[in-house]
């Protein structure tokens, strides 16, 4: 499990494929502080079980689905990618919870300044629209971000200036590909009502209900 709250950006050194898996080598400004293999590092919000460490590179062993489903195929090397290592016990929940399991790659819309901040605007397919709501929560090539507009095929978050200074996301242009993870939660809640017949004008689901079954509403 993470956060979202990305502890350092580093670059793609080498992607090794051998039929429909391969090698990921990242490489760091500096060397990983007590690497353990086999441990779980988020590489721009998808994770990855770490193989070796020497130095400043670290790597990592991808499966065809990984490279497929997210942006770690595509990237050419140099690119920045944000890392985040998994949660222990006791450490903050600075951001939201991320699982690591992207759900699927969006183009960037537009990334525009206004006032202090800027505006990223993301493009996704319509079939997407109930996961993006209006002060929810989604990661960004593994950056815990909050939805400030969310349209029928798009939606926008603000990046303060130390998201901008501190992640990857300033080098993203429009078209480029980002990973997309939106919020667990709100994916249980859209399960359990789909389960329960919540679509149905005669369902007899509701706020109440919700919260009687557990759900802090």
């Amino acid at each position: 499990m993470f956060t979202g709250i990305v502890q350092t950006v580093a670059k793609i050194a080498d992607r090794k494929l051998a039929g429909k898996a391969g090698k990921l080598v990242i490489e760091l400004d500096s060397p990983l502080r007590n690497p353990v293999r086999g441990e779980s590092i988020a590489v721009n919000g998808a994770c990855l079980t770490l193989e070796e460490s020497s130095g400043n590179s670290i790597v990592f062993h991808v499966l065809e689905e990984t490279l497929k489903k997210t942006n770690l195929g595509s990237l050419p090397k140099k690119s920045k990618v944000n890392i985040e290592r998994a949660l222990s016990v006791g450490d903050s929940l600075g951001g939201h919870m991320v699982s690591g399991h992207i759900d699927t790659t969006c183009p960037v819309k537009s990334l525009r300044k206004k006032g202090g901040d800027w505006v990223l605007s993301i493009e996704f397919p319509e079939e997407l629209a109930p996961y993006f709501v209006e002060k929810g929560s989604v990661a960004i090539d593994g950056v815990s971000l909050t939805v400030v507009e969310a349209g029928k095929d798009y939606f926008s978050v603000h990046l303060i200036p130390t998201t901008m200074g501190m992640t990857s996301l300033p080098e993203r242009k429009p078209g480029d590909l980002v990973n997309i993870e939106t919020d667990i939660i709100g994916k249980y809640i859209l399960r359990y009502l789909k389960a329960s017949g919540g679509s149905k004008k005669n369902s007899k689901l509701d706020m109440d209900s919700l919260r009687e079954s557990g759900w802090q509403l």
